[in-house]
């Protein structure tokens, strides 16, 4: 089911060659991410910028989710700082979800990247990140921070690498990448039994609700018939004919 924890960086002692640190970056690229994501009918929670690694990781092991995606930047050692770039997915040796949404994220960042060969996978028992988490994960460095030109590339391209990141995670999830929309407010309507609220459009997805008639709705998008919406603090998809659309 689609329950993602969102983990930018809570460094903020590592600076930007050009300004600014990794925790600010990383926070402004999941601040990106979130309207595509949601727009997908993905249920995000983040951590806690002011954290550390520990609380993102206790914070995410509190919950139930499907998936745990840490965003980071990168910095070479002393003496090649300010040579080295690219991109860096992330997984435990073994865990083949984790290695899925790393291979997914390289797929859709190299698109984009001006040196595609150096954006790539790569496994790690180090990475807390990685080991501890009781929902799959990844981490992704996205480029040197003390670099210029990643540095640069990440500014001036955050949307992009933003909206890559969300369509790599809305296929790992089986979901269609959807961009945002205005929201509409609308009512369920159905005879007798209760609507079925779903992880994704179709009824081979799971049922995340059953949401009584009457219920009023929040309307975030559309995909083939069906509507993603939002209940209370849960998202998910409704098939259309059982909503009233104001």
């Amino acid at each position: 089911m689609p329950f993602l924890f969102l983990s930018p960086s809570t460094q903020d002692f590592n600076l930007y060659v050009t300004e600014g640190n990794e925790q600010l970056w990383m926070n402004r690229l999941a601040d990106r991410m979130e309207p595509y994501l949601e727009a997908s009918g993905i249920n995000v929670t983040r951590n806690n910028p002011n954290g550390s690694a520990a609380t993102s990781i206790r914070q995410s092991n509190l919950g139930t989710y499907d998936f745990h995606l840490a965003l980071h930047s990168n910095a070479a050692p002393e003496n090649l700082a300010g040579q080295l770039r690219g991109i860096d997915a992330y997984y435990y040796p073994g865990a083949k979800f984790g290695q899925a949404m790393a291979q997914l994220v390289v797929d859709n960042l190299k698109p984009i990247y001006p040196l595609p060969d150096k954006v790539q996978t790569r496994t790690s028992t180090a990475i807390g990140e990685l080991r501890r988490t009781k929902a799959p994960a990844a981490l992704i460095e996205i480029g040197y921070h003390d670099n210029v030109q990643d540095a640069t590339w990440l500014k001036e391209n955050l949307d992009e690498i933003a909206a890559a990141m969300s369509r790599a995670v809305c296929q790992y999830f089986g979901l269609p990448f959807l961009q945002p929309q205005g929201s509409q407010s609308g009512v369920v309507r159905t005879e007798s039994t209760p609507m079925n609220l779903r992880g994704g459009p179709g009824k081979e997805f799971p049922v995340l609700r059953r949401v009584p008639n009457g219920t009023p709705v929040e309307i975030l998008n559309q995909y083939n018939g069906w509507y993603v919406i939002r209940v209370g603090d849960l998202l998910g998809y409704a098939d259309g004919r059982y909503l009233e659309v104001d």
